[in-house]
């Protein structure tokens, strides 16, 4: 019987194995932790985001430079098929107004249960606590487990470690070094989705710790789009800030510092603001007068006076100016391990057509360690699943039988 090594326990792992069970191979997965999916289940404390239901063409161009490479993917498994695949698990979804589709019960839990429950039935095998830790010298895998090192034979490895971001939840990266070191091209890990630092004043630091910014647009080179984020002590983070953190990151990472720009004032024109600033101030504080002719206040107030030069703050016109495009320079992102998600991983140029690595023939590569990067709001999540099938089918042919499969996946690669 052949047997396949799925090292990684999370959506693209998972997934592999449901692709392969049931085909007379022996499926085993591997995971470091105590326990599978578990930063699927941290993903989901809040509502687990699975996928979005805009059109596919928009769908695919999140994903930037690898559009093409994951477009693929995603022909063969769709949102729309990640949608059906859920209900077939017993999982109702719903499209919230933002066009996110999540699970009507809002969790990940219930999912992941049934999920595993369908693979133990069909013969999957799970080995958890064992930490991957390379290859040996005639290519047998390396495991670090509770009752010892111990080395593992298989006829085809899939490799889905996750990337660098929530080590705790066994997403380490530590695995770039075992490809390294047998010569697999790897991009250094970096944070995504991720917050970044600001040099505020200890005054706003204190004050504004935790506060939201709502209803503001951030402008970043071409990114330019409205929502929220949050103020923290460090600096700034949250949903706005996250889907333009790729540009910003590279920005830092390039010149060692980015300016991000905010439109406090989304619904008002500059002419109009300055307009309402006109107005006499008479005997009212300059917070009072903001307050009174253009409502701004609290953080955003605080904002201003963070970022506007001190001799241009009674300018009426420049403050009208700044409020339309306030200059907030970010000095770091916060560290990969805080990141939703992290950007890098295994070269596409290192892989074929089927995910294999080139240089290790008969082990397949899937989900967020491969050199991808896309915002939340589901685009992640269906790509790790559809990475998962990809990789499993080796052929990457949509309705492939276990014929193409054998051929192009269960090759007698080791020698």
């Amino acid at each position: 019987m052949k047997t396949v090594a799925i090292i990684g326990g999370g959506p693209a792992g998972l997934m592999a194995a449901e692709v392969l069970c049931g085909h007379g191979l022996q499926v085993d997965v591997y995971d470091s932790m105590s326990s599978l999916g578990r930063k699927f289940l941290m993903a989901g404390k809040s509502g687990l985001n699975l996928t979005h239901s805009e059109p596919f063409e928009k769908f695919v161009s999140r994903y930037g430079k690898r559009k093409a490479d994951i477009e693929k993917w995603l022909l063969d498994f769709s949102p729309d098929d990640l949608v059906k695949w859920a209900g077939g698990l017993g999982v109702e979804t719903f499209i919230s107004t933002s066009g996110r589709v999540f699970p009507k019960e809002m969790k990940a839990s219930p999912l992941l249960r049934a999920w595993l429950k369908r693979l133990d039935e069909a013969g999957v095998n799970v080995h958890l606590r064992h930490k991957w830790i390379g290859w040996d010298a005639d290519k047998s895998l390396k495991f670090e487990t509770p009752d010892g090192l111990t080395t593992i034979n298989a006829d085809a490895v899939i490799l889905a470690l996750g990337g660098g971001s929530w080590a705790r939840l066994g997403s380490s990266g530590e695995w770039v070094n075992w490809l390294d070191q047998a010569g697999v091209k790897v991009e250094a890990l970096k944070p995504s989705n991720c917050g970044f630092d600001v040099a505020w004043s200890p005054f706003f630091k204190e004050k504004f710790d935790g506060q939201p910014i709502k209803s503001v647009i951030l402008t970043f080179g071409d990114f330019h789009q409205q929502g929220e984020f949050i103020v923290t002590k460090e600096g700034v983070e949250g949903s706005l800030v996250y889907a333009a953190s790729a540009g910003m990151r590279d920005e830092i990472l390039a010149n060692g510092k980015a300016v991000m720009r905010l439109d406090l004032a989304p619904d008002k024109t500059e002419a109009q603001l300055l307009e309402k600033l006109s107005k006499p101030r008479g005997s009212r504080s300059m917070a009072s007068h903001l307050e009174k002719t253009v409502g701004m206040k609290g953080v955003k107030a605080g904002l201003l006076r963070e970022f506007v030069p001190k001799d241009e703050f009674a300018d009426m016109a420049r403050l009208a100016f700044y409020m339309k495009q306030l200059p907030v320079p970010l000095v770091a992102t916060r560290p990969l391990d805080e990141a939703i998600s992290s950007a890098g991983g295994v070269s596409f140029d290192s892989l074929d057509e089927g995910l294999m690595l080139k240089t290790l023939p008969g082990v397949f590569c899937a989900g967020e360690m491969l050199d991808w990067e896309a915002p939340t709001g589901g685009y992640l999540l269906t790509a790790c699943f559809a990475s998962g099938r990809w990789a499993a089918n080796g052929s990457g042919l949509k309705g492939s039988n276990m014929a193409i499969i054998r051929r192009n996946f269960l090759r007698e690669y080791y020698v």
